[in-house]
């Protein structure tokens, strides 16, 4: 028996909602149970009224569930709430944030077409376009993020897609989104916004011309470090497609991921302003230690995209990086010095963590890769969580003095 939701009194509410308000409520729909947390559905299917009804809903002539893999009401709340909050016609959730981006590229993009990507970009995302859909008989291309005039001078009569991240990882470079969506339309291609680092409460990309939205729920909107998951947002003809994909191919959100990314939401603006508080503080104080070289985070006036990045976010994010004189030895004696903070590569948690990304991130690209993505071995990059700053600033100094004392 498929089960009658009554959606129509919250939504109509929710219209004029403000985020924090989304974050909470958008996308929930009560149950025969009226329960007032959203349910969590751990079902694989669904049972019919009859024959015709199941053939009906299989067909797609009426309302209902079919199947899990690409149908289920917990999921479908959190991939509501999600387009709410980035102001998208709608959202698919996904297995992790690179099967967001897999099902991304697999459903907009066909054998002959060409992608740019920005070179200052996660590893695996690298692993990804390089090792598989080249393959596939995609042609990818790299083009430095913030360099308009590249991406203008690097796209092909076939270019039907731009993959950036901004910020990236680890360096904290950005684009201005709203010219590198003009440059797309241009050229007839979709601008793909990787906005796991900002989210959806520091950022709009799809305010600022950018096509589709894509996220690692694992990280921020998680909060915590306890599920893996991603989502893909957009345009509904866009969207439609990676449903297409995903009811094929199976890269799917489990629904008790969903039902705790839903819990993160909740939360997530008051985390994202906790984190870009305590970053700011150690950005500021990492910049005047001696034994490093440069720190890198927008929210820093020395950045080159300060500017921009105070025009295209409501906040510089909780990700920062430094270099210390000294190559690997140097980041790795500074890493094992810590007592407090996390060595390990995931972010986004509600726990600080620390990783050498040369090694760890972006350990599987070549020497060559890494030196053009600005990777070198004397970098540490740091996901600021929500501990007491004080206590971060002293575990760091136990770093900067095992350095200092070698």
């Amino acid at each position: 028996m498929t089960i009658e939701w009554d959606a129509g009194r919250l939504d109509s509410d929710l219209l004029d909602a403000g985020f924090d308000t989304l974050a909470v409520r958008a996308g929930q729909r009560r149950g025969p149970e009226a329960e007032h947390g959203e349910a969590l559905f751990l079902t694989s299917s669904y049972v019919f009224r009859s024959a015709a009804d199941a053939a009906a809903c299989f067909a797609g002539e009426a309302p209902g569930n079919v199947y899990s893999r690409y149908m289920n009401p917990t999921v479908r709340t959190f991939e509501e709430r999600i387009a709410a909050l980035e102001g998208a016609e709608q959202a698919v959730g996904t297995a992790s944030g690179m099967a967001a981006i897999l099902s991304t590229v697999m459903s907009l993009c066909s054998a002959g077409d060409h992608i740019l990507v920005s070179r200052s970009v996660f590893g695996a995302t690298v692993t990804l376009f390089e090792k598989y859909f080249k393959r596939f008989g995609i042609e990818v291309d790299y083009v430095t993020l913030a360099d308009i005039a590249g991406w203008q001078a690097a796209c092909k009569p076939n270019t039907r897609l731009f993959f950036v991240e901004s910020p990236s990882n680890p360096l904290a470079e950005l684009v201005d989104i709203a010219a590198l969506a003009d440059v797309a339309k241009g050229q007839e291609a979709l601008l793909v916004v990787d906005n796991c680092f900002c989210t959806p409460a520091l950022q709009k990309p799809l305010a600022l011309g950018a096509d589709v939205v894509i996220h690692s729920a694992t990280k921020y909107i998680d909060g915590q470090g306890r599920c893996l998951g991603g989502v893909v947002a957009g345009r509904r003809e866009h969207m439609q497609e990676v449903v297409g994909f995903l009811r094929t191919a199976g890269p799917t959100l489990s629904p008790f991921n969903a039902w705790v990314f839903l819990k993160g939401l909740e939360t997530l603006k008051l985390r994202m302003n906790a984190h870009c508080a305590s970053a700011q503080s150690l950005a500021e104080w990492l910049e005047c230690q001696p034994g490093i070289d440069k720190v890198y985070y927008a929210g820093l006036p020395s950045h080159p995209q300060h500017e921009l990045a105070k025009r295209q976010q409501s906040g510089f994010g909780a990700v920062l990086s430094f270099e210390l004189k000294g190559g690997r030895e140097a980041a790795w004696r500074f890493i094992d010095a810590t007592r407090l903070l996390s060595i390990t590569a995931n972010l986004g948690d509600a726990k600080s963590t620390i990783t050498h990304p040369a090694t760890t991130t972006h350990g599987r690209l070549s020497v060559e890769a890494r030196e053009a993505a600005g990777i070198r071995e004397g970098l540490i990059r740091i996901a600021v969580g929500l501990e007491d700053v004080e206590d971060l600033r002293a575990d760091l100094q136990r770093g900067l003095e095992a350095v200092a004392n070698s």
